[in-house]
Order: structure tokens, then sequence, then C-alpha cells
């Protein structure tokens, strides 16, 4: 159990260290990237004064990543793995409230709030979420996993869809939180990092038949193209690589299997971290998902303890009791 507390640990960790040192190259290109930090982001840094999000926020913060993964993971706990969809909607737009109190521009994203509107003016919940296409419910679904066992595909896709539904109800929104929640899974349960990409895309094949159709490429089979791209490259080459042909924006399709690109070609978990970071795009949430991939597969002791003790301090985060919880119904499955 000790293990298993390190990897559920090194998961929300690893999820807030990634978010954190993308936090202010998200949204950049990857040239101006290099030409503010270097080719590799090494530290956490402030948000740089004119960026469109994270303007003046602290070295070490946060965003919507990490603090949406934090409010599911509340919703998991109190329902025992479930997710209701009335919740998880005020729970959402209460969010989105308290950033736009703090000053933040970092708030619902365009599938998200689609969603939410839709439901408003009286959509159900398994229409309302019908375009979401973006990687809002794969960005935030990493406490899904700890809380499910892979060994059981069955529930883990059904937590996952109804996780992910109210706002991400498209075949390919599905697959891509389906992957990550898988690998995520795996790496709970003991399984090294190749092992959970398996899992992974056997998650995303299966959840891509969920929800509405939507013309996205196959996340299974991208998944899959794109850690057999990167195999064996140097770092400088799998960021290249990654940034110009798996793609980084917002788009489930190039944002997650990019994430596993990058898991799979870096086998230190802070590392691939930076790595991740380092790309551009919507590379705060790409770290996001890496951190939380490789986390769980390497346990909390893969990260820097002043990495986590940064993360902690500035965000106001303790994911001990948080961890404990998810593990306690992920034991009471098996019970």
């Amino acid at each position: 159990m000790h293990e298993m507390r390190s990897r559920a640990l090194g998961a929300l960790y690893g999820l807030a260290i990634g978010d954190a040192l993308g936090m202010p190259t998200q949204s950049l290109p990857r040239a101006e990237i290099v030409a503010r930090y270097g080719p590799l982001v090494g530290e956490f840094h402030p948000g740089p004064a004119g960026h469109p999000l994270a303007a003046g926020l602290p070295a070490g913060t946060v965003t919507d990543d990490t603090e949406q993964a934090v409010l599911l993971a509340g919703l998991v706990v109190a329902d025992g793995g479930e997710v209701d969809a009335a919740e998880l909607a005020r729970a959402l737009l209460a969010w989105e409230e308290s950033m736009r109190a703090r000053g933040s521009l970092d708030l619902l994203g365009p599938s998200t709030r689609q969603a939410l509107a839709a439901l408003a003016a009286g959509a159900g919940v398994a229409e309302a979420g019908r375009h979401g296409v973006t990687n809002g419910a794969a960005m935030r679904v990493a406490p899904v996993g700890i809380a499910t066992s892979a060994r059981g595909p069955g529930l883990l896709e059904d937590r996952v869809v109804a996780a992910s539904r109210l706002t991400h109800n498209t075949g390919v929104a599905l697959a891509g939180a389906a992957a990550v929640a898988a690998a995520v899974s795996a790496g709970i349960d003991g399984d090294p990092v190749p092992v959970a990409i398996g899992r992974a895309v056997a998650a995303a094949a299966s959840a891509a038949r969920r929800g509405h159709w939507a013309a996205a490429a196959d996340v299974a089979a991208r998944i899959t193209w794109a850690t057999g791209l990167v195999a064996g490259l140097p770092q400088g080459q799998v960021i290249d690589t990654v940034y110009r042909l798996v793609g980084t924006s917002l788009a489930t399709q190039e944002s997650v299997p990019a994430a596993f690109a990058v898991a799979a070609a870096i086998p230190d978990p802070w590392l691939a971290c930076r790595v991740a970071a380092s790309l551009g795009g919507d590379c705060d949430t790409i770290a996001a998902m890496t951190g939380a991939i490789c986390g769980a597969c390497h346990g909390v002791g893969a990260f820097p303890a002043a990495a986590r003790e940064t993360v902690a301090r500035v965000n106001g985060l303790d994911f001990g009791p948080l961890a404990a919880d998810l593990l306690a119904i992920r034991s009471a499955a098996h019970d």
C-alpha cells in the first residue's frame, strides 16, 4: 500500500508540477520559448509580462489543469467513484467565478463553456457536450484513474465517461480522457510506462465508440504513431518532432498523443515535465498529462522534493489526504 500511495501522490504532484512548469510557456510558439528560457525549461518561472493568460503569476503557480483535476477529485471522492453531472456543472461554474474573483484570465475552456451554456439553455446532459472535442476532459481526469483499477477496464471507461460527458461527449474527447485515466491507473497498479501506454491505447480505442461522432483523427492510433515517432531520438529532436508533427494545440488528438510521446521518450519524470513544458502551444496541459502519467508509473520520489514543496506552498496544495481518499475508493471496488 505504501508503494501505491507513492504512485498516487506521484500522479497528483506530477500533474501539478508539469502544469506549473508550463504556466509561463503556454500559448507561446516554440521559438519564443527558446528565446525567453532556452531550448529546455529548467525550473519554475513567473508568468511573463504581457502573457495572454499568465501575466504576473508567481513561479510555481498551477493553472486550470490542476485546479479542475482537484475539483473533479473532490466529486469522485464525494460520490464514491462516480461523478454527478449536475454537481460537476455547479462546481465548474463556481470555480470560474472564483477565478474571476482572483483576477485570473485562465477560465473555462471552449468546450466546457459551450456545454454549460447549452445545459443552461435546457439541453440534456448527453447533448450538452456533443461538440466538446478539446482536451479539457483529458487534462482533469487523472483522479478517476487513481480511484479506479485498470484491471477492470469496463468500470474505468464508465467512470471516465461519467466524469467527462457533460462537457466532452464526443468519441475523440472521451478517447483522450480514457487514455490518460488508463495510463495513470496502470501506473498505480505498478505497471511501467510502456505497459501503461499499451493500456492507454486499448482504453482510447474502446472509449472512442462512446459519445457523439466528431471529425477527428483516431486518438489510439495517434498515440501509437507518436510514441513510435520519437523512439530513440535525442531530447532536442523529441521536442522538435512533437511540436512540428504531433502537434500541441487544444485538440485532443494532438495534445494527448503529444503527452504520451514525451512520456515514452523521456524516462525521467522531472525531465519529461520540463520537456513537455518547453514544447509551446497548449504545453501546460501537455506537461500536466505527462506528469500525471510518469508520476503514476514512477512514484512521487521521482520528482525533486524542492519542486513538490514549491507547488504545494505556492498553491496551497495538500495532496496526501486526497490521494488516500482516492485510493480508498479504488480498494472499495475490489471488496
